[in-house]
C-alpha cells in the first residue's frame, strides 16, 4: 500500500491538522460545528448569496429556526425532506434545519424528469417536498402512484410558502439553542447519483462524511482561514454542498452563485473577492473559448479545483488566467481521496492518495494487480464514517458495491510506480457530461417507449470539450418512420437536459454478444461514422 503523498498545499498548520484539533470524533456533526465556529468567528460572514448574508453567529440561529419549523410540520429525526430547487438561500435554510433536527435532507437534481424523478420520489418517500414554484410542472408528468410527498412547500420570490399558501419564516431568535441528539453516523443527506445499469441510487452520507468532505477538499486546495470560496456548481451535488463545510471548518466565506456563467465568471470572481473557486470537466475549456476580458487577470483567485479537466488544458489555463488547477478524484460514495500538487506535476491525472483512504487496484477477482497494470479502483476509509454508509432502500446494491469490505468504484485506474494514480476509463456503463453522471440504462428506458423504436443502445462519444457526449444507435420498428428531430423532441420531454442525445445513428441491426446483449463497444469504437446525425450541427444549419 503506498503512503499518502505530501501535497504541496500542506503546511505545518494544514486544514487537516486544524480540523482534527478543533473537532474530536464525537463533534463532527453540523450543529456542533455551527455553534463552535459561531463562538470563534462571530460577526465574520459565513454565507453569501446575492444580497443575502449570514454571519457565523447568525447561521446556527438559521439552522435552529428552520429545524423548529420542520418539527412543527411533523418532521422528526430520520424523516426525509426533499429539496427541488436551484442554487438559492432556501436550499441552505432547509438543509441546515434538517441537519440540526436530525432529519435527512434529500436534494433532487432539478433536471430529473419522468421515470428518473419517479424513481427518486418512490425511493426516498420524503414527507415534505420543498420546491421552486417554477419547477412545479415536473410533478404533472409523474405516473399515478408515485410517492409524491404529502406536504409541498413552495419557494417563491418572497420565500417559502406552506401547503396553506402562508409564508413560512424562521424565528429571528431561538430561546433554546440546544440541538437535538445527533450522532456522527446518522445520515445527514441522501444524494442521488445516476445508476449505471439501473435506477438512480440514493447515497446515504452521514454527518461525519460531510465533515470530512470539508476537511479533505480544503486540504487539497490549500484553503486558508479568511479565504472566500466561490462556487457556481449546483448545490444539490456534493461538490458545492461540501464547499459550505470547507468554509465553516476553516473560517472562510462561502459564496454561492445561481449558476455557471462563462461570460461573467471572472467578473463575478473579482466582485466577490473570491480566492478559491471550483470547476469541473468542460468548464475550463468553455472559459478558454471566451474572448479575453480585463477581469480575467485582475481577480484574486489563487487556485481552482480542476477535476476532470484534460491535462493539455492545465498549462494554457494557468498562463492565461494565472490560476493553477488542482487535479483530483472523488465520488459521492467516498470522499475527496486523491489530489495533485499545486500546480499538478501530472496534469490530467488523479493525483496522489490522501491520508484519509486506502486504495488498491484489482482484477475481476478482487485480487490486487501490480503498479502499471490497470484494474478496478477499490477504496476504504481510514477515518470512521468518512465514507457513505450505503444506498438508501437498496441493501442488495449496497452489498454489491461494498463487497469484501472495499468500495468498488467501477472505474478502471492504474497506479504509477511513483504512487500517483491515473484514470483510464469507466468499467461501468455510464456517461459523464457537463459534470453529470448519466445512466445509459435510464436514457434507453425512456427512448424505448417511443412507438417507433424497436431497440436502442446509448453510449458515449468524445466531444470537442474533452468530455463525453451522449450518442444513441436506434433500430426502427418495421413499418415505422422516425426522424432524429422527432426523437430528440421526445427525449427532451422525458429526460434531463444533459442526458438528451446529441448524436443519433440509425442502424438496420444491432450487434449482439453470445448472451444476447447489445455490444455497445462496437458503436463506441466506430465513433463518428458517416451519416451519424449531430444535434448541434443541425441547430446551426
Amino acid at each position: 500500500m503506498p503512503k499518502a503523498h505530501e501535497n504541496a498545499a500542506q503546511t505545518q498548520d494544514s486544514a487537516y491538522d486544524r480540523a482534527l484539533a478543533a473537532f474530536p470524533p464525537s463533534d463532527r456533526i453540523l450543529s456542533t460545528m455551527l455553534l463552535r465556529q459561531a463562538e470563534k468567528y462571530g460577526d465574520r460572514i459565513l454565507f453569501t448569496f446575492g444580497d443575502t448574508r449570514w454571519t457565523f453567529a447568525e447561521t446556527p440561529v438559521v439552522a435552529a429556526g428552520w429545524a423548529q419549523r420542520l418539527a412543527e410540520a411533523g418532521i422528526v429525526a430520520g424523516d426525509r425532506v426533499a429539496i427541488h430547487c436551484n442554487n438559492r438561500p432556501e436550499f441552505m435554510q432547509i438543509y441546515l434545519g434538517c441537519a440540526w433536527l436530525g432529519a435527512i435532507a434529500t436534494p433532487i437534481n432539478t433536471a430529473f424528469r419522468g421515470a428518473q424523478l419517479e424513481g427518486v420520489m418512490n425511493n426516498s418517500t420524503a414527507r415534505i417536498l420543498v420546491i421552486e414554484e417554477d419547477n412545479l410542472g415536473v410533478l404533472e408528468g409523474l405516473e399515478n402512484g408515485t410517492a409524491v410527498p404529502p406536504q409541498i412547500w413552495t419557494i417563491r420570490k418572497d420565500g417559502i410558502h406552506g401547503p396553506d399558501d402562508a409564508l413560512i419564516t424562521a424565528p429571528e431568535t431561538v430561546a433554546d439553542m440546544t440541538p437535538p441528539p445527533v450522532k456522527v453516523s446518522d445520515t445527514a443527506v441522501i444524494l442521488y447519483t445516476s445508476g449505471t445499469t439501473g435506477p438512480s441510487k440514493g447515497v446515504c452520507c452521514p454527518q461525519a462524511q460531510m465533515f470530512w468532505w470539508g476537511v479533505y477538499s480544503a486540504e487539497a486546495l490549500g484553503v486558508r482561514e479568511g479565504d472566500v470560496l466561490m462556487t457556481m456548481l449546483p448545490v444539490f451535488h456534493t461538490n458545492a454542498l461540501n464547499c459550505f463545510y470547507q468554509a465553516l471548518i476553516n473560517g472562510c466565506e462561502y459564496v454561492l452563485e445561481p449558476k455557471f456563467t462563462a461570460s461573467g465568471f471572472w467578473r463575478i470572481c473579482k466582485e466577490r473577492k473570491a480566492t478559491v473557486t471550483y470547476l469541473l470537466g468542460a468548464m475550463a475549456a468553455i472559459l478558454m473559448a471566451q474572448p479575453q476580458r480585463p477581469e480575467e487577470t485582475s481577480h484574486s483567485i489563487r487556485v481552482a479545483l480542476g477535476g476532470g479537466v484534460p491535462g493539455p488544458l492545465h498549462e494554457p489555463f494557468r498562463e492565461r488566467f494565472n490560476v493553477p488547477l488542482v487535479d483530483g478524484y472523488a465520488s459521492t460514495e467516498t470522499n475527496f481521496v486523491f489530489w495533485s500538487r499545486i500546480p499538478s506535476d501530472r496534469p490530467g491525472g488523479m493525483g496522489y492518495l490522501s491520508s484519509g483512504a486506502e486504495a488498491i487496484i484489482v482484477d475481476e477477482y478482487d485480487s490486487e494487480v501490480p503498479d502499471g497494470e490497470a484494474g478496478e479502483l477499490l477504496l476504504r476509509p481510514t477515518q470512521p464514517y468518512s465514507f457513505a454508509t450505503g444506498y438508501f432502500g437498496m441493501p442488495d446494491k449496497t452489498v454489491e458495491a461494498w463487497r469484501n469490505f472495499w468500495f468498488h468504484s467501477g472505474d478502471r485506474v492504474l497506479r504509477e510506480p511513483d504512487g500517483s494514480f491515473k484514470f483510464i476509463d469507466r468499467m461501468k456503463d455510464a456517461i459523464r457530461r457537463r459534470g453529470e453522471n448519466i445512466s445509459s440504462w435510464e436514457v434507453e428506458q425512456e427512448l424505448h417507449k417511443h412507438p417507433a423504436v424497436d431497440s436502442c443502445a446509448v453510449f458515449p462519444l468524445p466531444s470537442e470539450l474533452g468530455e463525453d457526449e451522449v450518442a444513441v444507435a436506434v433500430k426502427i420498428k418495421a413499418g415505422k418512420a422516425l426522424e432524429p428531430e422527432e426523437l430528440v423532441a421526445y427525449a427532451q420531454m422525458r429526460l434531463a437536459k444533459f442526458a438528451v442525445p446529441r448524436f443519433i445513428r440509425f442502424v438496420d441491426e444491432m450487434p449482439h454478444t453470445e448472451n444476447g446483449k447489445i455490444k455497445k463497444t462496437v458503436f463506441r469504437d466506430q465513433g463518428l461514422v458517416e451519416g451519424i446525425w449531430d444535434r448541434e450541427k443541425a441547430a446551426k444549419a
